[in-house]
């Protein structure tokens, strides 16, 4: 797998938590296929062992990440990486209501597509 831990870089003094950290590092890694989906990550203990953190805050993260469907954790087996990527599921979910919203307002495709070119920019 080439372990997490030689591209999973968290700084104490960042601001951000360091389990927070960790959870959007491995969506980075999952979404720019560093993770593919179906690979097998450490337990929580060894990852902590590699990234010098505490256990709390390695679990912490993979719950987090598990609830969000981007882990899924199979028993003894472990924990992996999602077979499906959950932004698929929410952006096409939220695709649908604005669609439905922009056809209720009778706006057009361009004219309904210029209310998210603002908020993408």
């Amino acid at each position: 797998m080439g372990g997490l831990g030689d591209w999973i870089h968290l700084e104490a003094d960042a601001g951000a938590p360091l389990f927070d950290q960790l959870r959007t590092q491995i969506i980075a890694g999952v979404r720019d296929g560093r993770l593919a989906p179906g690979t097998r990550l450490p337990t929580v203990r060894d990852l902590a062992g590699q990234l010098g953190l505490a256990v709390n805050t390695v679990a912490r993260a993979y719950r987090e990440l598990e609830a969000a469907g981007v882990l899924e954790t199979r028993g003894r087996f472990g924990t992996f990486v999602a077979r499906v990527d959950p932004a698929d599921n929410a952006m096409a979910a939220a695709a649908r209501a604005f669609a439905e919203v922009a056809r209720a307002q009778g706006l057009s495709k361009d004219r309904a597509l210029r209310y998210l070119d603002g908020l993408l920019d």
